[in-house]
């Protein structure tokens, strides 16, 4: 009996319900419309997030989240000037957690093309609350006691980056191993060509002199070499800066910057984590200026240092050297500097 009621107030009641269909099709177009807005907004990040990994190979996992209600909102100002992002490689976890990568990524004004400059970690530098230490100190201050605030970590080494170099840092992000076996198989494996053969320590791997199209095993186990080398963790700088720069060439042969479909598989390889400090920028203006000087193969360039004898053990600024080569990146002049000095420049063939 109480179904049969409620079947006949159901039937009596159903002229005045609206169609559906307009309803429907509604909800459908907003459905679409954030799917399309969430895919937006992913792409954005991970555009600047594949820039960073293929400036350095390592999952970008930054300071703060981007503010991404501004992506979307109206025309998106470009840098007009030189743009500088710093970013550190870090590998160790835990206690004492330090930056075993600090690299500065020089984009000049004109677009012409990425400078990627290797800081030292072991460069004796002014350190906040500690006095003269080495540079990758300034991330374990920074990052604390047990090694897990990432964005103090890089603010302390940002602080430091820009007293000693004297520029401004537009942006950057804090990097890790994790996806870097991932990202290098994403692409196809990268081409890396290396002046003298290395041993790996870790897993007795040898890469011969020559060139290379390395897996993410083999590029993760060459990123970490350092012992054995002639200069060192200099060579380890060297070394990844060409990988840096063959992994660059990889994203861009493929159209990674501007690609969908690479892109967003690129955003399933690196995970969710994903998280970048653009300062001021936006993540599109970012990514076009880095991307519009990628076009041309990027110069990788160590800042100059020289052996300090004396204890602490470490680096110091080159006197000849050094201070040209700073006047040259604080006047957007690298071009002309690394020119005049050739040998300074990392060879990539």
């Amino acid at each position: 009996m109480i179904e049969d009621d409620l079947r006949s107030a159901f039937a009596r009641h159903e002229a005045l319900v609206p169609p559906a269909g307009p309803l429907r099709a509604a909800i459908d177009r907003t459905v679409v419309h954030r799917r399309r807005r969430r895919l937006r907004l992913r792409l954005a990040g991970t555009a600047l997030a594949v820039v960073a990994a293929a400036l350095v190979g390592f999952t970008a996992v930054g300071p703060r989240p981007p503010e991404t209600g501004n992506l979307l909102a109206g025309p998106l100002p470009t840098p007009a000037g030189a743009v500088n992002v710093l970013l550190l490689g870090v590998d160790q976890a835990g206690e004492g957690r330090r930056a075993d990568s600090v690299l500065l990524v020089h984009v000049p004004a004109d677009r012409s093309r990425l400078y990627l400059v290797s800081l030292p970690r072991d460069l004796l530098v002014p350190v906040p609350g500690r006095g003269t230490d080495k540079l990758n100190a300034s991330f374990a201050i920074g990052a604390g006691p047990d090694g897990t605030d990432l964005a103090g970590g890089y603010r302390t080494t940002r602080q430091v980056v820009a007293g000693l170099t004297g520029v401004p840092i537009d942006a950057g992000a804090v990097l890790t191993y994790r996806a870097t076996r991932e990202l290098t198989d994403a692409v196809g494996g990268v081409p890396v060509c290396l002046p003298a053969a290395v041993r790996s320590v870790h897993t007795e791997r040898r890469f011969r002199a020559g060139c290379h199209r390395l897996d993410g095993a083999a590029a993760v186990d060459l990123l970490r070499q350092r012992y054995g080398l002639p200069d060192g963790g200099l060579d380890r700088d060297r070394n990844a800066g060409r990988y840096a720069a063959g992994l660059l060439t990889r994203v861009r042969e493929q159209g990674g910057l501007t690609n969908p479909v690479l892109l967003s598989r690129l955003v399933t390889t690196v995970g969710p984590d994903l998280v970048t400090d653009t300062g001021q920028l936006s993540l599109p203006a970012l990514v076009s200026a880095v991307g519009n000087a990628a076009d041309v193969e990027p110069a990788v360039v160590g800042l100059p240092v020289s052996h300090w004898e004396q204890g602490p053990y470490g680096f110091r600024l080159d006197p000849a050297l050094a201070p040209g080569f700073l006047t040259a990146l604080r006047t957007d002049r690298l071009g002309e500097w690394t020119a005049a000095h050739p040998r300074q420049v990392t060879a990539l063939r």
